[in-house]
């Protein structure tokens, strides 16, 4: 099997709904996509956010620059810095959030719901 390389400069940008002041480039997922996992690369912006909801599926973060707040939907916050990773099971409420006044990078894991058999996918949804 063939070894798939995703370039950063060819990723491709997208805005998900809720996230303000973020960038995030689909490194790995997409329309034609049929890998197990997408990977995505989220830029936060200082003030840059998610907004308070929950994750379409287990979800991993993996903060690489700046520092990160991950709220929980009982307002606990966790401060996440530099190579620290956050696992959040499907349907946990969170926001993240970069209160710095500088940019933060992060890691974004998670299913691709188009690689799931059919009946693993209805139950994500």
């Amino acid at each position: 099997m063939p070894i798939d390389i995703a370039p950063l400069e060819e990723g491709q940008p997208f805005q998900p709904a809720g996230h303000h002041g973020v960038g995030p480039v689909q490194l790995f997922g997409g329309q034609d996509y049929t890998g197990a996992v997408t990977v995505a690369l989220s830029h936060y912006l200082p003030g840059g956010r998610a907004d308070l909801s929950p994750v379409p599926a287990e979800t991993l973060y993996l903060v690489l620059t700046g520092t990160l707040s991950l709220t929980d939907g009982d307002g606990v916050a966790h401060t996440l810095r530099p190579l620290d990773g956050a696992r959040l099971p499907a349907g946990t409420v969170r926001t993240v959030e970069n209160h710095t006044n500088l940019p933060a990078s992060m890691l974004v894991i998670r299913p691709n719901p188009a690689a799931l058999p059919a009946s693993a996918a209805e139950v994500r949804s």
